[in-house]
């Protein structure tokens, strides 16, 4: 066999031999790879967001809700007195109430017109919270209050400590004085 026949057969042998799949089927089979991985990533990751998102929403729904308020009217004798907190001296009027407390604690309320029915005082307010199911502990907002407007208008948004149960059963909802702790008007559960 003469020496350009053999490097012939060589080369022929070798290719056949070692057959190199074409540089496009790779590209497309590290292309699927690649695809298949990412979309793994991007599931457990979403899976995980979804994840966190359900259980921050468990802790911002609503643990509690009242609509409308009562003002105290004091009597002289213990029946004003609300879960151990003595009612105010005089009589109070409150025009609008409206909260909502979620189950990791936190409160928004709005009070509209708290006023002391013979005039208005100047007074700081705070929230506090009862369930029968703990013993009646007080889940309280901020005990410095936050300012009565003039008209009477006022704006808790906090959290209570501790944090109430849940769920809370027989709730009640009232309104204090910062200065004294006596309760000035209470909530009207929805």
């Amino acid at each position: 066999m003469n020496p350009m026949m053999r490097l012939s057969a060589l080369l022929f042998t070798t290719s056949i031999s070692n057959p190199k799949p074409p540089k496009r089927a790779i590209s497309r089979r590290s292309f699927l790879g690649t695809t298949l991985a990412v979309g793994g990533v991007v599931f457990v990751m979403v899976a995980i967001a979804q994840s966190a998102l359900a259980q921050n929403s468990v802790l911002t729904q609503n643990l509690v809700r009242f609509s409308g308020g009562i003002g105290v009217i004091p009597t002289g004798s213990a029946n004003t007195t609300v879960r151990g907190v003595a009612a105010a001296g005089q009589i109070w009027v409150i025009r609008d109430l409206a909260a909502d407390v979620k189950q990791d604690g936190g409160i928004r309320l709005d009070g509209r017109g708290l006023l002391l029915a013979s005039g208005n005082a100047v007074a700081s307010v705070f929230a506090t919270l009862f369930c029968a199911n703990d013993g009646n502990i007080q889940h309280s907002s901020n005990l410095a209050g936050v300012p009565l407007e003039v008209n009477g208008d006022f704006r808790i948004d906090d959290t209570l400590s501790p944090a109430p149960p849940n769920p809370c059963t027989s709730p009640v909802l009232l309104i204090r004085s910062a200065g004294s702790g006596s309760w000035f008007a209470a909530g009207i559960p929805r």
